[in-house]
């Protein structure tokens, strides 16, 4: 019983492991729980519609997504860029991707990055990131978590946004519904679904 009690301690925020006992993950917070799930190597399957050139694209890629202690230096860097005190985060963790196109047989596009959550409510919160997806520079998206569990970011960039819907098929399936928008947010520059499939753990 000594035991348990150590592992609910309110005081300690919960990043658990994917191989961790269920009941730990059922007290994780959504972002946690949600972090925690996505730890792996997933294998992804893109369709992308770029709307102004009327083109589609097909994209393969692989994708690693590990979690990372709080004191790693990257996080630390993380933080102070955006001016974000320690004990204000949850559960960083870093994604690297590395694809090939239809466009470019040839060509190789990868890439990694540092994440923090930093939530702000129970289902709300800020996402920093060390690059962004569309611009190869820091970004701070906003998510929430849609009544049906989805996990929802919206990122805006200097010259466009991106909005992203992500959730769980299964515990091994995730499916991403991607729109890149103009800087205004009045029109659609691309629109791409993804399916990814989790091939072993972290």
């Amino acid at each position: 019983m000594t035991v348990l009690v150590a592992w609910i301690d309110p005081r300690v925020r919960l990043c658990t492991p994917e191989w961790e006992a269920p009941w730990a993950l059922a007290m994780a917070s959504p972002i946690e729980h949600f972090v925690t799930r996505s730890f792996g190597v997933w294998t992804a399957q893109r369709s992308g519609h770029n709307l102004a050139f009327r083109h589609v694209e097909e994209v393969e890629s692989e994708i690693r997504i590990a979690p990372v202690a709080a004191e790693d230096p990257r996080v630390l860097e993380l933080l102070v860029h955006n001016h974000v005190e320690s004990s204000a985060m949850c559960c960083p963790f870093s994604v690297t991707w590395q694809g090939t196109s239809d466009w470019d047989e040839n060509a190789t596009s990868e890439g990694s990055c540092i994440l923090a959550p930093v939530p702000e409510s129970n289902t709300t919160g800020r996402l920093l990131r060390s690059q962004g997806y569309t611009e190869t520079i820091p970004a701070v998206g906003h998510y929430r978590f849609s009544d049906d569990g989805a996990f929802v970011l919206v990122t805006p960039y200097e010259r466009a946004s991106a909005e992203e819907r992500v959730w769980f098929a299964t515990d091994d399936l995730r499916l991403r519904v991607a729109l890149m928008r103009t800087s205004s947010g009045r029109g659609v520059l691309q629109a791409s679904f993804s399916s990814e499939i989790r091939q072993r753990a972290a």
